[in-house]
């Protein structure tokens, strides 16, 4: 159920979002306790306002109510995807590069399924990091088909 109802929400926000110009990040649906929750993570350059979000979710509110992909009750949360976005698509990372970066993999690689490090290229099929080994940097090349998850990371200097 989840996967179609996020796809179908997808197709029911876009045109929404092209309106004001702005991106979608990642959409959510999740049960947490016994409650159902749509999330829809929305995004532009220098970021989102509350404005904005409220805009998406009274007019993604209105269309949910005349095609509603959801056949139980849910609470709609629309928000920016905060200072540790999800990278998703191969754009984000293009978007992305010079920033830090959380990796976790679908299988080891070096000895471990995570890295933390500075996302200094991609090509499409690669990620290149920097990432640090006690006191000295390295650079990987990481296939893009093994990463599960990806996320910015806030880094405290």
């Amino acid at each position: 159920m989840g996967k179609k109802v996020t796809e179908q929400t997808a197709e029911i926000v876009q045109p929404i979002l092209d309106e004001m110009k702005l991106e979608l990040v990642d959409i959510e649906f999740e049960k947490e306790g016994k409650n159902w929750f749509l999330r829809v993570f929305i995004d532009k350059p220098g970021g989102v306002d509350i404005e904005e979000c409220g805009q998406v979710s009274e007019q993604l509110s209105e269309k949910l109510d005349q095609d509603d992909p959801v056949t139980v009750p849910y609470y709609l949360e629309v928000s920016s995807p905060g200072a540790e976005r999800p990278l998703k698509k191969p754009q984000d990372f293009h978007d992305h590069i010079g920033n830090t970066i959380f990796v976790s993999l679908y299988e080891p690689m070096e000895g471990t399924k995570t890295f933390e490090g500075k996302l200094i290229r991609f090509n499409g099929e690669t990620v290149a990091m920097e990432i640090m080994i006690k006191t000295r940097k390295k650079e990987i090349e990481i296939p893009y088909q093994k990463i599960a998850k990806a996320r910015l990371a806030v880094t405290f200097n």
